[in-house]
């Protein structure tokens, strides 16, 4: 159903899918003349231009995946995301000044320097040039659908790599198929980031538990085919969530072995990793708070705040 469009980056992660079928196009990519030209050209092979679009689906608010959207909506075609996707990429700068002050003192409470920490928060700075905000033209949530050539998807939200991701589930060719944006990889264990609460009256959300109860879920569900964000699709879907399950749960019990007494984030950060460069910073402070996260739910650690820091130790 789906016509697959590899969508060059300027990032880490390399290409983004972009998947295209009558007139829908859902995650267009970041936004750069390079991107601009390649979705041009990869459309024109399906004989299709950027006139005949009618909408664009973002799966959820990370650069790589809607940054191309208001090229896009500026053309007329409408914008589809869910609640906290649309709140995030309609104001994407406002979102990241909130996000860095959230994590200026985060950081600093779980064991970084503070000269470190200033470095760690102006580094997504980068990703601005290719996420200008963009307007929305239609919310989306749970049990809404897309009609595509009379083919209905059903909408699912998911929150674990990002907030409010979406989950396009529909049948094709006899088989259950999803679109799943990053929420499930063939190549990489997607790393679910930190990120602070929609809002500054509610607590900060615990991404990988969240994340985890997710994939176990999918997990049992008869899907055929899952249409991934990057690289190939997979076509044994439950295998693959099993791999992520026990990459994720091998992680975990890593994290409590490294407990010895009252232990900071940043502590179990460089347990895990060795020399890390200050870019790699976040996303490896994302799985040490994610795991020791996890262990807290669980009953086997508990935090303890004191003088402005947060330690974890084992129960």
């Amino acid at each position: 159903m789906f016509s697959r469009l590899s969508i060059p980056t300027p990032f880490q992660v390399g290409p983004v899918n972009a998947y295209l079928a009558d007139g829908t196009l859902i995650d267009p990519g970041p936004d750069s003349d390079e991107g601009w030209e390649t979705l041009t050209e990869k459309l024109a092979a399906e004989d299709c231009r950027i006139s005949d679009l009618e909408r664009v689906v973002v799966t959820h608010p990370h650069p790589d995946h809607f940054g191309m959207a208001k090229r896009l909506h500026d053309r007329g075609i409408d914008v589809i995301a869910s609640p906290d996707t649309a709140t995030i990429i309609e104001a994407f700068d406002e979102r990241l000044a909130y996000e860095q002050s959230f994590f200026e003192e985060f950081f600093v409470r779980h064991g970084l320097e503070r000269s470190t920490v200033e470095s760690v928060i102006t580094l997504p700075e980068a990703y601005l040039p290719y996420a200008p905000n963009s307007p929305v033209d239609r919310v989306v949530t749970d049990g809404d659908s897309v009609a595509i050539n009379g083919v209905e998807l059903t909408v699912e939200t998911r929150h674990g790599h990002a907030a409010g991701e979406l989950l396009l589930s529909y049948e094709a060719d006899g088989e259950n198929r999803a679109v799943v944006g990053d929420h499930v990889l063939g190549d990489v264990t997607p790393n679910p980031l930190l990120r602070p609460p929609m809002n500054d009256t509610d607590e900060r959300p615990r991404v990988l538990p969240t994340y985890n109860e997710s994939l176990t879920q999918l997990r049992d569900r008869p899907f055929d085919q899952l249409l991934p964000g990057h690289g190939e699709l997979i076509t044994e879907p439950s295998n693959r969530i099993s791999e992520i399950l026990t990459a994720h749960e091998d992680r975990t019990e890593n994290v409590l072995a490294l407990l010895d007494g009252e232990t900071s984030a940043r502590e179990v950060m460089e347990g895990l990793f060795d020399d890390l460069p200050v870019i790699e910073y976040f996303p490896a402070m994302s799985e040490a708070v994610g795991h020791l996260d996890v262990l807290e739910a669980r009953d086997k650690v508990r935090a303890i705040e004191e003088d402005g820091r947060t330690l974890y130790t084992k129960r």
